[in-house]
C-alpha cells in the first residue's frame, strides 16, 4: 500500500506548515524552512518488509534533525536518500557532501544532521531500522554524509535498483516485497564494501569488517565455507578475521551459523516456498546435517523449524 501527501491542494500560505507535518509523518521528527512563498512538496511511501521507499518531489528547503527532536523519537533508522534530479546537500558527523543524480549518500536518525536543497528536487529515500542496517552493514560512522558516485559501477547499480523498485514496489505482492527488502540491503553493503576498503586511520578495522561480512554473505550457502579458506580469500590470517568479530563478541562460526539460520528463517516464512521441504532449504543455505539444523533452529528461535512454518501458515 502506497501512501501520498501533496501540498498542492492547500493554500500557499499553509504549505510549508503542512509540509513540516508530512515530512515528520512520513519520516522522523525534522523541521524544515524554507524561504519561498509559494513552496510545494509532494511525497509517495511504500512500505515493504520492515523497510520503507519514499519518492520526495519538492521546492528548496533547509531540513534539520535536531538533538530535541531525537529526545521525542520512537525508533532509530538509517536514511539512504538517492538522487534523482536536482542536487541535495548533507551534513553529519563533521562531514558534508552533494547527492546528484544516481549518486546516493546516508544519513542517521540517532544523531544531528542538515539536509540542504537549493532549487527544486527529487529523491528516492530508503528507510531502514537502523538495527537492521547495523546487523548487515555493521559500523558505519565513518560513512554518514559520504557520497557513493554514479560514475562507479556499484553505486549505480545501487542506485538504479532502488529508483526502479520505488516505482513498482506498491503492486508487488507481500511476500515478494519481503524478498527484495533483503535483496536491497544486500545490494547496498556490496555498493558501499569498495569504500570501505579504503580506510583511513581508526576506520581500518570497520573496514576489514566490511569485506569480511560481504564475503560470508556471497558465499553463505556454500557448505565449505570455512575459517581458513575466508581468511585466504581475504589475504588474512585465520586468528586476524576471529580477532574482527570477536571484538563485536562474535566468532566467524557463530556468525555464519547466525546468518543461515536467518535465511532459513525468512524462506520458511515465505509462501513462494512453500513447496519446498525444510530439509531442502537447510541444505541451500549450507547445512549438511538435518539434525544440527533443528536443534540450532528451535535454539535461536525457539521453536522448531516445522513448527514455525506451521505457526506463520496460521
Amino acid at each position: 500500500m502506497t501512501v501520498r501527501y501533496d501540498t498542492s491542494s492547500e493554500p500557499a500560505r499553509r504549505r510549508l506548515a503542512l509540509w513540516q507535518d508530512i515530512v515528520c509523518d512520513v519520516f522522523v521528527e525534522l523541521d524544515c524552512k524554507s524561504d519561498l512563498a509559494d513552496f510545494h512538496g509532494s511525497v509517495a511511501q511504500s512500505k515493504f518488509g520492515e523497510m520503507s521507499l519514499t519518492r520526495v518531489d519538492s521546492s528548496r528547503q533547509r531540513v534539520f534533525r535536531t538533538r530535541s527532536r531525537i529526545a521525542r523519537a520512537r525508533e532509530d533508522y538509517l536514511l539512504f536518500a538517492f538522487g534523482v534530479h536536482g542536487v541535495g546537500g548533507v551534513v553529519q558527523d563533521g562531514r558534508e557532501t552533494l547527492i546528484r543524480p544516481g549518486a546516493f549518500a546516508f544519513y542517521d536518525t540517532t544523531r544531528p544532521y542538515e539536509l540542504s536543497f537549493d532549487a527544486d528536487f527529487a529523491q528516492t529515500i530508503l528507510q531502514i531500522p537502523r538495527k537492521t542496517a547495523l546487523a548487515r552493514l555493521g559500523a558505519v560512522e565513518d560513512m554518514t554524509a559520504m557520497a557513493f558516485a554514479a560514475d562507479q559501477p556499484l553505486h549505480r547499480l545501487a542506485s538504479d535498483f532502488i529508483t526502479g523498485l520505488s516505482q513498482v514496489i506498491e503492486s508487488v505482492e507481500a511476500s515478494v516485497a519481503e524478498r527484495l527488502s533483503t535483496q536491497a540491503l544486500d545490494l547496498i553493503a556490496l555498493a558501499i564494501a569498495p569504500s570501505a576498503a579504503r580506510p583511513h586511520g581508526s576506520t581500518y578495522s570497520s573496514a576489514l569488517l566490511y569485506r569480511l561480512k560481504s564475503h560470508i554473505h556471497v558465499h553463505l550457502a556454500d557448505p565449505d565455507l570455512s575459517l581458513s579458506g575466508t581468511a585466504a580469500a581475504l589475504g588474512m590470517s585465520s586468528r586476524h578475521v576471529n580477532n574482527l568479530l570477536a571484538a563485536r563478541d562474535q566468532s566467524f562460526g557463530r556468525y555464519v551459523l547466525a546468518r543461515r539460520l536467518d535465511q532459513c528463517h525468512r524462506n520458511l516464512a515465505d509462501p513462494s516456498l512453500a513447496h519446498r521441504q525444510i530439509s531442502e532449504i537447510a541444505f541451500a543455505w549450507g547445512f549438511n546435517d538435518q539434525s544440527h539444523f533443528s536443534r540450532a533452529f528451535k535454539d535461536r528461535f525457539g521453536l522448531s523449524p516445522r513448527d514455525y512454518r506451521s505457526s506463520v501458515k496460521g
